[in-house]
């Protein structure tokens, strides 16, 4: 198994945009929440959170399909790759999250934005940021309309978890991240 130096270097290396690799850290460490709250481990989680949008950067147009390629550079095993490319399932792939951890990357990649953007439009940002402060946001179709909300209400169906729990580990997430994530 790889270790996170490779991780970041392999990351790094097709994506060059800093708020790329701020989504992939974002995502990285609400990985590493869920493997916690939930007795997994947390950094085979991560390094999955770290590497989803790896061939994003380079690759926009061959999302979820160059993934393969590029994490055999590292190592990257049959199930790691079936979680990264499944986090994009019914947009730009048909690979299915199956697994509990798959399902939660599933629901957490459109969060972390949506998390993201609501601590853009506060002064205190992460800080003191509470799930009905997300929840108003989510109502608000004009705010981070890039963020596919019914993806997040899917992954929570998948996950027969309530959205409010999910919401919450992902702020805790980026609260605890919010230096590494430039908030």
């Amino acid at each position: 198994m790889f270790n996170r130096e490779e991780a970041e270097k392999l990351l790094r290396k097709y994506n060059t945009n800093e708020a790329l690799i701020y989504h992939a850290y974002c995502v990285e460490e609400t990985m590493r929440r869920f493997a916690r709250e939930y007795d997994h481990d947390e950094t085979y989680w991560s390094l999955v959170g770290l590497l989803h949008d790896i061939d994003w950067g380079m690759f926009p147009e061959e999302h979820c399909k160059k993934a393969p390629e590029l994490l055999a550079e590292i190592g990257a095993d049959e199930s790691f790759i079936h979680a990264v490319c499944s986090h994009g399932w019914g947009l730009v792939t048909d690979v299915e999250p199956v697994s509990f951890m798959e399902k939660v990357l599933y629901t957490i990649d459109e969060l972390t934005g949506l998390v993201y953007a609501t601590a853009l439009m506060r002064p205190e940002k992460m800080q003191g940021m509470t799930v009905k402060s997300v929840k108003k946001k989510w109502s608000s179709k004009g705010f981070a309309a890039g963020v596919n909300r019914e993806i997040i209400a899917q992954g929570a169906q998948m996950l027969d978890l309530p959205l409010e729990h999910i919401i919450s580990l992902t702020i805790e997430a980026m609260t605890e991240a919010s230096g590494k994530i430039g908030l």
